[in-house]
């Protein structure tokens, strides 16, 4: 339960860095490294610029997390009581254990036991 608290609560960036059409490198918590084929910048003191686009994009997306938490339980109805109490009473009772031994043969007698009667005696014909 404090996993599904924590993960609800948490808000994380993922970083993602595309070149042209293609996702080249995907990370979380930090920025994207890249591909290595980001244009140059063009100095300030050349008299002609040519400002050419590149093909490498980034998109970033943020994921924000829940900032406040439901902590009463003044507003628990009928319903929400009743499944409350059948999941807590269904769950108890799959690790019930009954020390009672249930044995299903105990009304029909054993089957009769075929010996060989010259095995008993041991007399044997030679």
């Amino acid at each position: 339960m404090s996993l599904v608290v924590f993960f609800s609560t948490m808000s994380f960036t993922i970083n993602m860095h595309y070149c042209g059409d293609t996702l080249v490198e995907t990370a979380i918590f930090h920025k994207a490294k890249g591909c290595g084929m980001e244009m140059q910048k063009p100095t300030t003191n050349s008299d002609c610029v040519v400002l050419k686009k590149g093909c490498c994009s980034e998109k970033q997306l943020t994921i924000k997390g829940q900032k406040e938490l439901q902590l009463t339980f003044d507003k628990l109805t009928f319903e929400k009581q009743l499944f409350v109490s059948t999941f807590i009473y269904s769950y108890v009772s799959v690790f019930n254990t009954d020390k009672k031994k249930i044995v299903s043969f105990s009304e029909y007698p054993p089957p009769l036991i075929v010996k060989k009667l010259y095995k008993l005696d041991e007399t044997y014909l030679i």
